[in-house]
């Protein structure tokens, strides 16, 4: 087995590794939404997401503000590792079609 393809296969660990070790999360962006949005009065949190083909949005009471930003940040990072586990898994298919086989002969 190639170096290269050791090294992807110790890569793909680590990103199993850390995808155990996300805790909870959610899809979505946080944003700032207001009652007046021209006098930017009455202010308020706002999570908007879109979940098996449908959007939602869902309203941030400021004391959860922190736990949800949490939720997201570890969505965008799980998405960001699972994706480079995809073209990590595809590198190491080729490769492996393309290792000439040893004869048990």
């Amino acid at each position: 087995m190639s170096t290269t393809l050791l090294s992807m296969e110790k890569q793909i660990a680590r990103i199993q590794r850390a995808l155990a070790e996300l805790g909870p999360m959610r899809p979505g962006t946080l944003g700032r939404q207001y009652r007046d949005p021209k006098g930017k009065r009455g202010g308020f949190w706002q999570v908007s997401y879109t979940h098996r083909m449908r959007s939602r949005s869902e309203y941030v009471r400021p004391e959860h503000l922190r736990a949800v930003r949490a939720e997201l940040a570890n969505f965008r990072k799980f998405r960001r590792l699972t994706e480079r586990w995809v073209d990590l898994s595809l590198d190491v298919s080729r490769m492996k079609r393309k290792l000439p086989r040893a004869t048990g002969k």
